[in-house]
C-alpha cells in the first residue's frame, strides 16, 4: 500500500474536523444574528430557533472536538432534514436542488460521528486527564 500522507492520517483528520466546525457555526451565526449576511425574508422561524443553535453550538463542539460524537451525529441529522426539506423537495439529485453543500454536512458529520475527536481537541484533553487522575 502506498504510505504517501498515511503518517499524517490524524493530522488531516483534526485539521478537517475543526475547519468543517467552523464553516458550520457561521451558519448558525447568520441565522441567529444576521451576521454576516442576514437570512432573506420569510425563512420559517423553526429554521432559525432550531437549526440556528444547533449550528453554532454543534459547529462550536465539533470544531473544539467536546462531546464531538454527540454534536457531529446531531449536525448530520440536522443536514439530513435540510435536505429533504428545503432541497429534496425540488429536484431529487443535489446538483439540481443546490443541495449539495447539505449532503456534504451531512455525511462528514456522519464520519466525524463513527470517528471521534481525534488529535487536538478538548475531549482528548478530557480523556487524558481523567487518565491521569486515575492514576495517581
Amino acid at each position: 500500500m502506498n504510505a504517501f500522507m498515511s503518517s499524517f492520517n490524524s493530522h488531516c483528520y483534526a485539521a478537517m474536523r475543526i475547519i468543517v466546525g467552523f464553516l458550520f457555526l457561521w451558519h448558525g451565526v447568520q441565522k441567529l444574528f444576521g451576521y454576516p449576511v442576514a437570512m432573506p425574508a420569510g425563512v420559517p422561524a423553526f429554521i432559525t430557533y432550531v437549526a440556528g443553535p444547533i449550528e453554532l453550538v454543534g459547529g462550536v463542539l465539533v470544531m473544539i472536538g467536546l462531546f464531538t460524537r454527540y454534536s457531529a451525529f446531531l449536525a448530520s441529522g440536522l443536514m439530513a432534514f435540510a435536505y429533504w426539506m428545503a432541497h429534496g423537495t425540488k429536484a431529487l439529485l443535489p446538483l439540481l436542488n443546490n443541495g449539495e453543500l447539505a449532503v456534504l454536512y451531512c455525511f462528514v458529520f456522519l464520519f466525524i460521528s463513527a470517528q471521534g475527536s481525534g488529535i487536538w481537541s478538548a475531549d482528548a484533553l478530557l480523556n487524558n486527564k481523567q487518565e491521569d487522575d486515575n492514576a495517581g
